[in-house]
This record gives C-alpha cells, sequence and structure tokens, in this order.
C-alpha cells in the first residue's frame, strides 16, 4: 500500500522510528502545512490592478506588482497581498526613467571652494528632488568634478541626501585645450581643474582613467572632438550663443583615444565618446568605443556603412535633443538609426541655467517622439535601454528581480509620451518618494 506523508503522519512514524530520513521528511512537511496556513505570500508593497509597461512593451492586461525589501518580488495577473498595497484602478507602472548625460554642478556658479560649498549646502539639495519629482530615478553625470560628484552619490546611496540613483563618470576626459576646457571653462581656471581632465599623452590618458577607475566611477566618458573639425580639415571654432568668443578647437588624438577606451575595458567600464560629425562617430567606434554621446549633429548623416557598423559593434547612441535640436540635421539623423535599430539611450545633456532639472529629460523624450520614434520606442530608450548603456541590467524594467523604481502615471504614455508628465507615485529602491495621489 502506497501513503502519502502528511504533517500529521509523519509524526506517527518518527515515533516508532526516529531516523534521519524521517526527521527530514517531517521537517518537509511541517513547513508545508505552515506555508499553507499562512495563506498567499504577503509583501512589503503591492500595486494592484495597473496597465504595464515593464522596459520594452506594454503588457495585455490588468497586473499587481509586488515589491519586497528594494526588488520587484513578482509581477502578477493574479491578486497578491501586501503589508500595504496601493489600488492602481487602470492606471500604467512604469520604470523609473534614467537620464544617461547629465551636468549636475552649476558650471557658472562654482569658481573656487567657498562657491564649490554653497552650491552643495544651498542648490545641490533641491535640484536633485527635481529629478525625482519628475519621475527621473536615476541619473548619469558625465563631466562634473569628481570629488564633488563621488560625494554626492554617497550621499544619496547613505540617505543623507534626498535624490535619483546617482551614477557618474567624474571628470571628463579631453584633449590638452579641448572642449570644454578651453570654452566653457576659459575664464575659470579653478572648475576647469576639477570639471576637465585635460591630456596630451598617452600615459597620461592612461593614468587618468586609472584614477577614476581607483575612485569607483561606474563609466567613463571621453571628449573626441567638441563639435571640432575632423584631421584635415579646416579648423573648427567653437560658438555658443551663451559665451562670447569663437574658440579654436583640438581633437582628441586617435592615440589618445584609443588608449582611453583600452584602459577603461581593462578597468571593467564602459567608455562612451562625445561626437558630432560622421567622421569622429566612426573614428570613436572603429577605436572600440561602446557609445556616442550625441552621435552626428552637425551634419545629415548619409554613410549607411556608419550606421551598418553601430549595428554591428552594439553601439549606444544618445541623440540629446534638448541640446541638439538647433541642429538642423539632428532629428533626422536619430530617426535613421533607431529605425535601423541601433541601441538608443535618452539622454539631455541638462545643465545648470536652462530649463529645469527633470522636466529637462521629459522634454527630450518628447523631441524624440517630435523626431519620428513611437511613444514606446522612447520610453524603452529612457528605461531598458538606458540601463543598458549604463550597464546596470537591474534598472529600466518591470519583472521579478529587478529594482524597485517605479512610476505610476494617470494616463497611458505608450499613446501619448506627454503623459509622462501626469505622474501620481514616484518609488525608488522599493521606498514611496513621491506621492501626488
Amino acid at each position: 500500500m502506497t501513503h502519502t506523508l502528511t504533517a500529521t503522519n509523519a509524526v506517527a512514524v518518527d515515533s516508532r522510528r526516529d531516523t534521519p530520513g524521517v526527521r527530514a521528511m517531517q521537517h518537509e512537511a511541517e513547513a508545508i502545512a505552515s506555508a499553507e496556513a499562512a495563506g498567499p505570500a504577503t509583501y512589503d508593497l503591492v500595486i494592484r490592478r495597473a496597465h504595464v509597461f515593464d522596459g520594452r512593451q506594454a503588457l495585455t492586461g490588468l497586473y499587481d506588482i509586488a515589491v519586497g525589501g528594494t526588488e520587484i518580488a513578482s509581477v502578477s495577473a493574479e491578486p497578491l497581498g501586501g503589508r500595504r498595497e496601493v489600488d492602481a484602478a487602470g492606471a500604467w507602472v512604469v520604470p523609473g526613467l534614467i537620464d544617461t548625460h547629465v551636468h549636475f554642478y552649476d558650471v557658472r556658479a562654482v569658481s573656487d571652494p567657498d562657491s564649490m560649498r554653497a552650491f552643495e549646502e544651498n542648490e545641490l539639495p533641491g535640484r536633485l528632488g527635481l529629478f525625482l519629482d519628475h519621475g527621473v530615478t536615476t541619473i548619469k553625470s558625465v563631466g562634473d568634478p569628481t570629488g564633488g560628484i563621488l560625494a554626492t552619490r554617497a550621499g544619496i546611496a547613505e540617505g543623507t541626501l534626498r535624490g535619483p540613483r546617482l551614477l557618474t563618470t567624474g571628470c571628463g576626459i579631453t584633449g590638452r585645450d579641448g572642449h570644454p576646457a578651453a570654452t566653457v571653462f576659459s575664464d575659470n581656471p579653478w572648475a576647469r581643474e576639477r570639471f576637465t581632465g585635460e591630456v596630451d599623452s598617452v600615459q597620461e590618458i592612461r593614468d587618468l582613467v586609472h584614477h577614476l577607475a581607483d575612485r569607483k566611477v561606474d563609466a567613463i566618458k571621453l571628449r573626441s572632438e567638441g563639435a571640432c573639425a575632423h584631421s584635415g580639415e579646416s579648423a573648427y571654432l567653437w560658438q555658443n550663443s551663451a559665451f562670447p568668443d569663437a574658440v579654436e578647437l583640438e581633437r582628441l588624438p586617435l592615440e589618445l583615444l584609443r588608449a582611453g577606451i583600452e584602459t577603461g575595458h581593462e578597468r571593467g567600464l564602459r567608455v562612451t565618446v562625445h561626437t558630432t560629425q560622421q567622421a569622429a562617430a566612426r573614428e570613436a567606434i572603429e577605436a572600440g568605443a561602446d557609445g556616442l554621446e550625441h552621435g552626428v549633429t552637425v551634419e545629415p548623416l548619409t554613410d549607411r556603412s556608419l550606421i551598418d557598423l553601430m549595428l554591428e559593434r552594439g553601439i549606444t547612441y544618445t541623440p540629446t535633443l534638448w541640446i541638439d535640436d538647433a541642429h538642423p540635421d539632428a532629428r533626422g539623423n536619430l530617426k535613421k538609426v533607431s529605425q535601423a535599430g541601433v541601441h538608443i539611450a535618452l539622454g539631455s545633456d541638462t545643465f545648470s541655467g536652462r530649463g529645469l532639472f527633470g522636466a529637462n529629460t521629459l522634454e527630450e523624450a518628447e523631441l524624440m517622439v517630435a523626431a519620428g520614434m513611437t511613444p514606446t520606442q522612447v520610453l524603452a530608450a529612457g528605461t531598458s535601454g538606458a540601463s543598458r548603456q549604463c550597464a546596470r541590467p537591474d534598472l529600466g524594467a518591470v519583472a521579478e528581480g529587478k529594482r524597485a523604481d517605479l512610476l505610476v502615471l494617470n494616463a497611458d504614455p505608450t499613446s501619448d509620451i506627454g503623459n509622462l508628465r501626469d505622474l501620481s507615485m514616484v518609488i525608488v529602491n522599493g521606498e514611496l518618494a513621491v506621492d501626488k495621489r
């Protein structure tokens, strides 16, 4: 006769013959009985009955999203129980937005230790909060003073500062007298030393990349050109309406570009390169870059083989239309690479003095749609695509095991990207950061 082991008959068996095997079966049966008695799993937070964009696509139907600690514990079509529950009532849950290209410190206000301290005490906390208020749960700084931005990152991680998750490259690396050292910081030598890393030899760029890696930056950013002419062409004069004088720039030499990328990869870091021209973009990709900051903006992208190279190498293209939309070819170039299937990441190039932190990220998303991308493609660029660019697979998705960075929106962003502005809740690391209900 065959017997089914239950919690009850396990005790009877154990009384007749106390062996390790029987005791193990008894413990298993007791655990099963205890779980059955406890009922369905209870999570820290459950957002009930929501439409879901999971980072790549909209899911069909309504779901309960459960959070346990800092992670998403379940995405279920069946009801889930939580110690705290929010009835979404058909609203939308999407991953928190990631802006992969931000300049956080105020380059005009910071010019000595006192002004740096004043900015960090008086301006920095409010600017961090603005990102959260607009649903941006992760930002990547790509050219801020290394010491200051790393301290800010630590403050957010420790909970002494309220803000989005902060990733950083530390200072951006440029050639001697390149952009922005000789442009934005031409009359601010104190900030120039801290916001930029100027190099003029292979050894210098290797040493600087190693220094940044030792300080635990999240990635490396190189500036290939700063929008100046490619090698062999006429000199390029950098001009910007915010600055009075035009500046003739030098490119980062190819051997330095290669050395910077190689060293970053040796240290396990992704390396992205600031480009604006086709020739510079090709040079950066062939040198081993992982992504293009800005891409091709100052001329039409006419070289189909360059797009094919982007696809072959798995390049991430960050269009930064918020800053580059004034160039007549920027939108059309983004449309070409997007339609070809190149990986796109959202990055606004936000900097102090224009617009509003956080709101600029939403404007970037709207400009990307205006350029010809669909709202779903732009949402992916700002979530899963951005997480890829940042080498953070734990971010940018509504899925079990991913970081619980979530937005609750009152309207469908896959039909109208402007609905990102209709924000109800922001959750970061499983904690409620913004509640507009």
